[in-house]
């Protein structure tokens, strides 16, 4: 599917980009690509497909321990603050 100048220019403006007129030819170009490339994807037969934590069997990410590594200097922290009530910071309201 090869989108078109106008759909480039929306994208563009919902992206908040500004593109110069030269360059939306390609962007068109490499976005109709990411579409066509997509749409291959979604065209692939994926039904009785488990999903897999890893795509090698037998293998899991390793993650570090769940341990504490810093200690806990809240009130340290909170010794420079202009309010504090239990444990949290006050901010003064500004929304109504």
């Amino acid at each position: 599917m090869a989108l078109t100048r106008e759909q480039v220019e929306n994208i563009a403006h919902l992206a908040r980009l500004e593109l110069e007129p030269a360059e939306i030819p390609r962007f068109q170009q490499n976005l109709s690509s990411i579409v066509e490339f997509i749409g291959e994807l979604e065209r692939a037969e994926t039904a009785g497909i488990a999903p897999m934590a890893h795509p090698l069997p037998g293998l899991t990410q390793r993650l570090r321990p769940d341990v504490v590594s810093e200690p806990d200097e809240r009130e340290l922290y909170q010794k420079n603050a202009p309010q504090v009530a239990a444990g949290l910071y006050l901010v003064p309201k500004v929304i109504e």
